[in-house]
């Protein structure tokens, strides 16, 4: 059949629907309908969204990432609704039930809650409708008549007596009815109108304890007490409250229901008796269609709006949610590492012992062992055996897991510092989220890594590594596991991987890997690179040596154009690790974590001399590196960064250095951004990108711009605080009611929204988890371990 415009490269098969999709797309995101055309183009080709966001700015209005990904989500969206309509379509017409009203209904519905609603009563095994019935006893005519040109319709002339639902006038006028009702509740208008009223009024959703519940668990009924008389408008209440509901009506806790003002239900019958009332009508025809009008609504329009409401709202809580919860990771993977530091990572614990492990500043493990803190007589000891082995390796960086026993491990270590036990080392210590570790170390990647460590072990080297280089080690890990979401058992599986896959991808993508020294784990989440052509690099570069261009990637099996277009500018060819052979170090600890993202220290090259490798890498690479292979400009723009290098005088061996930004900043005073792309024959936002990346040093690395962890040497008790008293504190999660703040005392603050007005961080980013912020103690509760916290300001 004929496509809407925009429908991208759906099959022929699917249905043509009645609405546009460009239209649709961008009047439910607020965009304009060019660029939400752009973006199905762009989508429908097999475009990422790192890619779109940073490279594709031109077609997309300069669209940042997080709105991109929700216009895509929507978009997808409708492709889902298009496809559920054909599919109901095809369904119903093969029973033989189709008509035009109920056509022009499928392909005129925008979600699939409004497609269900109508197929429910054709699914195989359902209940004909009242409607259906009556259609089939002959009735469909007499009920048009009534619609259209109620003075022709005789009823005593469809009577049958003896016929169930024909052998009185009363049975066909009801029968009459039933269609006239099923035709008004399917009508378009007349839908949009009761939801256009119910959008407007004053419509609210309550909520109250049910007397008897499946749940006799009294801890768990009591965390649904203060919605145990609950009542919200639709249009002001929180996404979180939704949850909530929805989560204590699941369990059987709470009953709960929209309700729609009188006002509005009557304002809508009069609606709808003006619409549907032909002037022609008689007396009994205008009682009929009133009739009619009244049954339609209670019995097909009400509990439809109420169950879309319903839906809307949850829809929306749920993206809420997990555009608070992708918030929340990306700034988790984002956090800056801690680099050229020696780390003891130490998995606490109570009978089984403290797990440790100690990394170099490379990545190599340099010990690993358990170590008992915790009531034992070997305290003492105990304390002697870490101080040697810290004195051994330098090591002043302690990194202490989130887990059970982390209060007693950090207790002991702040009071061997405060007592110069380490003394000559200035011994700091940092808390990390230890979330996910337990998972990561009895899986397959951390047995293919670490093949011959004990897996509790494992876990205190991921511990030590996400404070050294949080991202490589962090991608490692399914978002779910990660800590960083509220309610994420309730919300859509399928939208939640999808949404944290994303903003992992986006992540990886936008820091950028070295392509000689990346992990497998880490180039698979680089934008247009799936797991298997990961594996196809990967085997490359063992075969072939080092990589010495961008390239050379399309000489790799199974990388075509559009995978080398999605993934080219997020990966990086650094001169310091070509010498590297590229080797994969499954197992090989000694990797360097930090040029795994091309940020790495200059390392002297490793010999290949004598090695068949070696000679495969001489006679196929190039010993020359283009310096633009280090920057974030896309090959696809070299010719026009090359001619941007000649109009600033300047060369690409200078990129980043400070007579690279003299030259650029006394070009643009003589011509302007929108004058000199003109010229170059490319769009601003695609100059600045090149102008940026020129500018950049070649180790320049989005991280910086975020918080570094926070170290201490001391601790202190939730005893220790007072009301008034100002702390410094990690914001460690963030919701839509608040913040979740680690201020050192064992328990997590909350900063209410109330005491957290709008701040943004000094880069224009909102509030979120790693960020230091200054807080005051607004109220406590020790017995409950509650803390209250205002919010100072941002640090």
């Amino acid at each position: 059949m004929e496509q809407t415009e925009g429908q991208g490269t759906h099959t022929t098969s699917s249905v043509k629907m009645l609405w546009d999709t460009k239209s649709v797309l961008a009047e439910q995101e607020d965009i304009d309908r060019w660029v939400a055309g752009n973006i199905i183009q762009l989508a429908d080709d097999g475009c990422t969204i790192p890619f779109i966001a940073r490279y594709r700015k031109e077609k997309t209005n300069n669209m940042d990432v997080d709105k991109l990904r929700q216009v895509i989500h929507s978009y997808d969206q409708l492709k889902t609704v298009q496809t559920k309509a054909t599919y109901v379509i095809k369904q119903i017409d093969k029973a033989g039930k189709m008509n035009n009203l109920l056509n022009e209904t499928i392909r005129s519905s925008k979600s699939i809650e409004e497609l269900e609603h109508v197929y429910a009563p054709y699914k195989t095994g359902s209940k004909s409708t009242l409607a259906e019935r009556a259609r089939k006893l002959g009735l469909e005519e007499p009920a048009k008549l009534i619609l259209n040109n109620p003075c022709r319709l005789q009823i005593s002339s469809y009577v049958q007596y003896g016929k169930e639902g024909l052998s009185t006038s009363a049975d066909v006028n009801k029968g009459i009815q039933h269609i006239v009702a099923d035709i008004i509740s399917k009508d378009k208008d007349t839908r949009d109108k009761m939801k256009a009223m119910c959008n407007s009024g004053k419509v609210t959703i309550e909520s109250t304890q049910k007397t008897r519940g499946k749940v006799d668990n009294t801890d768990m009924a009591l965390k649904f007490e203060q919605y145990y008389n609950f009542k919200a408008f639709i249009k002001t209440v929180k996404s979180h409250q939704i949850l909530a509901i929805n989560r204590g009506e699941n369990l059987n806790i709470l009953a709960v229901k929209v309700t729609i003002p009188d006002a509005i239900v009557l304002a809508f019958k009069r609606w709808c008796s003006g619409k549907w009332t032909p002037r022609s009508s008689d007396q009994f025809a205008k009682t009929t269609i009133e009739t009619c009008i009244e049954d339609s609504y209670v019995r097909l329009i009400q509990p439809l709006i109420v169950r879309q409401i319903r839906s809307e709202l949850t829809k929306k809580a749920e993206l809420s949610a997990i555009d608070v919860f992708s918030h929340n990771l990306k700034r988790l993977l984002l956090t800056p590492p801690v680099r050229g530091k020696t780390v003891l990572g130490i998995d606490p614990g109570f009978r089984n012992g403290c797990k440790l492990a100690m990394t170099s500043s490379t990545g190599e493990i340099l010990y690993s062992g358990t170590v008992y803190l915790h009531g034992s007589h070997r305290n003492n000891f105990e304390a002697q055996n870490i101080r040697r082995l810290l004195l051994q390796h330098s090591c002043e960086t302690l990194a202490i897991g989130n887990g059970t026993a982390c209060r007693e491990t950090e207790a002991y270590f702040s009071n061997l510092i405060k007592s110069g036990h380490f003394r000559p080392l200035n011994v700091m210590y940092c808390i990390v989220d230890e979330c996910g570790a337990s998972i990561y170390s009895v899986s397959d990647e951390a047995k293919g890594e670490l093949p011959n460590m004990d897996p509790n072990l494992r876990s205190a080297v991921s511990i030590a590594k996400r404070l050294q280089e949080p991202l490589n080690e962090l991608v490692k890990i399914e978002p779910k596991h990660l800590g960083v979401g509220m309610y994420q058992h309730d919300l859509s599986t399928i939208d939640l991987k999808g949404a944290l896959a994303s903003v992992v991808e986006e992540c990886v993508s936008f820091v950028g890997v070295d392509l000689n020294v990346c992990t497998e784990s880490l180039l698979r989440r680089v934008a247009g690179i799936s797991e298997a052509k990961a594996k196809k690099i990967i085997e490359w570069r063992n075969q072939n040596g080092p990589f010495t261009n961008r390239e050379q990637l399309k000489t790799v099996k199974g990388l075509g154009p559009k995978t080398f277009e999605q993934c080219a500018g997020f990966v990086r060819i650094n001169p310091n690790s070509i010498g590297i052979t590229g080797q994969n170090r499954s197992g090989d600890e000694t990797e360097d974590s930090e040029a795994s993202t091309g940020r790495g220290k200059k390392r002297k090259a490793r010999s290949t001399k004598g090695g068949s490798k070696s000679k495969k890498a001489k006679a196929s690479t190039p010993t020359e590196v283009n310096p633009l292979d280090m920057t974030c400009i896309h090959p696809e723009s070299y010719p026009i960064a090359e001619q941007f290098l000649e109009k600033v005088r300047a060369t690409a061996d200078e990129i980043g250095q400070a007579r690279m930004k003299n030259a650029i900043e006394r070009t643009l005073q003589q011509i302007d951004h929108t004058a000199l792309a003109e010229e170059l024959e490319v769009g601003v936002p695609t100059l600045q990108l090149i102008i940026d990346g020129l500018k950049q040093p070649t180790d320049y690395d989005i991280r910086a711009e975020y918080e570094k962890p926070l170290f201490r040497q001391s601790v202190m008790s939730v005893e220790d605080l007072q009301v008034g008293t100002l702390l410094t504190g990690r914001v460690c999660n963030l919701t839509n009611f608040g913040a979740f703040v680690d201020v050192g005392v064992g328990k997590n603050g909350l900063i209410h929204t109330s005491a957290m007005p709008t701040h943004r961080l000094k880069n224009g980013q909102p509030l979120g988890p790693g960020d230091k912020v200054r807080v005051r103690v607004s109220n406590l509760d020790i017995n409950k371990g509650r803390i209250g916290l205002e919010l100072v300001c941002v640090l």
